[in-house]
């Protein structure tokens, strides 16, 4: 390759990641509008990649850049989003409700996959609903889809149900909060152990209180601490599945990434503001630019769906979902 198409090709490579990021920024101004704030930058930026697909098609132009934005700030998002996870409160404190979530996560994910061969639904991208259901949407999809070997249209779509769906439950919680006859802290359990999301727990958390944010957040947090085991069983049973198949030869790429989660995760647990001191600003700083990068990662995801497959691959997971989703908050209602 000449120096001139080496030129052409990380001009167009960095153009692809500013095209992500623009994308990003406007989703994010719009995330602070009345209503979609409820929805949020992550679902608003897969909805404009998919309009921008659906209108003028994929910008073949630019790929590289979206690819690394889609691939690798996905990844470093994973490995950033573990300083939003305290083991030291996990292990202290949240024993109790590490049982609970493991139970909603093997809840969820069972009777998703229940319901879709029921409703003869796509089985990977329900598979992934079930896991971002129970564990910690869109992050959670993010993270074992590459274990999965899943589609990038489907780890979007999958990234863009549990964003919306989500958002739906965490705003009827707050509606219904002031009618049901659970105390404060009640309240927050159970959001934190059905709710899809950090944010969609926060939101449904706030209203109660200090103390029932604190008590979702922490049951939360538990569900994000197994996404590490999860992860772990996930590439287990690929590889065991790998050996039954034709294609056994084809090897399970290890999710380094992981060990970057878990590393930030000791890191912000046990070195954080204890051995070294960081101003809240600073840490805010970095939970938003986690954010940003990647609501960025959703945009390259979220321009190869295509809606047509959408209506005849989607809608039958989604009602396998939104189905586990309900049955999920009703049983948990009543376990706390």
């Amino acid at each position: 390759m000449t120096d001139s198409h080496k030129s052409f090709a990380s001009r167009n490579w960095l153009a692809g990641i500013g095209f992500t990021f623009i994308i990003a920024l406007v989703s994010f101004g719009l995330s602070k509008l009345p209503v979609l704030n409820h929805v949020g930058q992550l679902a608003c930026a897969i909805i404009i990649a998919i309009i921008f697909r659906q209108i003028w098609g994929y910008p073949e132009k630019l790929r590289e850049g979206i690819q690394f934005s889609s691939k690798k700030l996905l990844r470093l998002a994973i490995i950033l989003f573990g300083l939003k996870l305290n083991m030291d409160i996990v292990f202290h404190q949240g024993l109790g409700l590490l049982v609970k979530d493991v139970g909603t996560i093997v809840f969820s994910i069972v009777l998703t996959m229940f319901l879709a061969k029921l409703l003869k639904a796509d089985t990977s991208l329900s598979l992934l609903l079930g896991i971002g259901t129970g564990v910690c949407g869109a992050a959670a999809i993010a993270a074992v889809s590459p274990i999965l070997k899943a589609k990038d249209e489907d780890t979007a779509i999958g990234a863009g149900i549990i964003a919306l769906v989500g958002t739906i439950f965490a705003v009827t919680y707050t509606i219904i909060r002031p009618l049901i006859p659970l105390t404060d802290i009640q309240y927050g359990i159970w959001s934190g152990i059905s709710l899809h999301e950090i944010a969609h727990v926060a939101l449904a958390g706030t209203p109660a209180g200090s103390d029932a944010l604190a008590i979702a957040l922490l049951a939360k947090l538990g569900r994000v601490f197994l996404l590490v085991p999860l992860s772990f069983i996930l590439i287990y049973w690929m590889k065991h599945k790998r050996k039954t198949e034709a294609d056994s030869n084809t090897k399970i790429e290890f999710p380094w990434f992981l060990i970057g989660f878990i590393i930030m995760s000791l890191f912000g647990s046990y070195i954080l503001n204890r051995v070294i001191i960081v101003p809240a600003s600073v840490m805010d700083g970095i939970s938003f630019f986690t954010s940003f990068i990647l609501t960025m990662a959703m945009i390259g995801l979220g321009l190869n769906i295509n809606l047509k497959d959408l209506r005849t691959k989607a809608l039958r997971p989604l009602l396998a979902m939104l189905i586990t989703s309900l049955f999920l908050s009703i049983i948990t209602y009543f376990i706390v």
